[in-house]
């Protein structure tokens, strides 16, 4: 499952598929393709175990001459690779034995039976020695967690990198799991923490294995957008020649970068627009999508109100490129969930900000907790009184 320069692992390409072929948004004649290229892939792995799967959620229709086909090639492959194993502990020395227990690892992977490869990994774990080796064994179990979607699997392998890290290991590998854990961070809706290691892994990107250059990049300026403030985002997007060199390549997204930047709304929401079909049918992205769309409104919302103490309801209707009434909506759900602070004078048709300071809100966060705790405390003391 190690992913060279350039090409994605094959089993996170199937993913991929097997998410769009469920998704509601794609249509009939695209899935009929994609059903037939997940069979093959299906095929040409002997993933038995997945098919049975796909067929029992009737994604796949089941045939039997094929499953009992993949389940003979898979009988005889892993007989052929226990007399492997078996050979290499009576003759030949520990790195050998080490060697037959990854391809047998890397087998199940293949065939996606997802227990019996973590079962073998952790084999392999014990016949291994350099800490290199253990992290390419974690990023193996990484691989196969992304494939599942199995956020416990992830989270728990990564400690695990971050544990083997602090008694070796190197840059390379180091960099790679950033990567990892900054998609795992974006796939679970820490889009700050995703953005950071996102960031600072441009220009040491080796990890092909998950997605290509121009998808990473891609996942690097949606999460920043709403992740960074505006000098930073200057700094370490807007102006970083490793995104200039790639985005042009990505629809939308330099309109959708430069146009926030530059103030230029209207421009924004239309390549917003432009986005949202490749974020809905992301698979890592697309449980945020109305999270994600709120936010970025959020943030172009706070960023033009915050050259102005008032402004008519009109004019940033005008700026946005919408009618007044859907300003007017859109505002008010997002004062009402305190996303923005201003309010809304409906007879003036005027907006007034009233943005609290750093300080302010700090004073007012510190008021609320300690009340909070006072009343923790006083209903503690009665419980002890009893």
């Amino acid at each position: 499952m190690e992913g060279q320069e350039g090409i994605q692992e094959p089993h996170l390409a199937l993913a991929h598929k097997l998410f769009l072929l469920t998704h509601p948004d794609v249509q009939d004649i695209d899935k009929v393709r994609l059903r037939e290229e997940v069979l093959d892939s299906v095929k040409a792995d002997d993933m038995a175990p997945l098919y049975e799967n796909l067929a029992a959620s009737s994604v796949l229709e089941m045939d039997p001459v094929i499953l009992e086909s993949m389940r003979a090639k898979i009988d005889e492959e892993l007989k052929k690779l226990d007399e492997k194993i078996a050979d290499a502990e009576e003759n030949l020395g520990e790195s050998e034995v080490r060697e037959a227990h990854l391809a047998k690892s890397l087998f199940y992977i293949r065939i996606s039976d997802k227990e019996k490869a973590l079962e073998q990994l952790k084999v392999t774990e014990s016949k291994t020695v350099a800490v290199g080796q253990k992290m390419d064994l974690v990023f193996y179990t990484l691989q196969l967690g992304f494939f599942y979607m199995d956020f416990d699997l992830i989270s728990k392998s990564i400690d695990k990198a971050k544990n083997l890290f602090e008694e070796g290991g190197d840059w390379e590998r180091k960099n790679r799991l950033k990567v990892y854990e900054g998609l795992f961070c974006m796939s679970t809706r820490n889009f700050k923490k995703a953005a950071d290691l996102f960031l600072d892994s441009i220009s040491t990107f080796t990890t092909y294995e998950l997605f290509p250059y121009d998808t990473f990049i891609f996942y690097t300026v949606l999460t920043s957008i709403i992740s960074l403030d505006r000098v930073s985002l200057k700094q370490k997007v807007v102006d970083a020649p490793e995104i200039l060199t790639v985005i042009g390549k990505i629809p939308n997204l330099t309109e959708f970068m430069n146009s926030l930047y530059d103030c230029q709304y209207k421009s924004f929401f239309l390549a917003f627009a432009g986005l949202t079909e490749q974020i809905k049918l992301d698979r890592y992205l697309h449980p945020h999508f109305r999270y994600y769309m709120r936010e970025v409104r959020t943030v172009v919302y706070s960023q033009f109100l915050e050259s102005y103490k008032s402004v008519t309801m009109e004019a940033m209707a005008t700026a946005f490129g919408v009618t007044v009434d859907f300003i007017d909506l859109e505002l008010s759900r997002f004062i009402a969930a305190g996303k923005l602070h201003c309010k809304i004078d409906k007879v003036a048709g005027v907006l007034e900000t009233n943005r609290p300071d750093a300080k302010n809100a700090l004073y007012q966060a510190t008021i609320k907790q300690g009340d909070f705790l006072l009343n923790r405390i006083q209903k503690l003391s009665r419980v002890i009184d009893l």
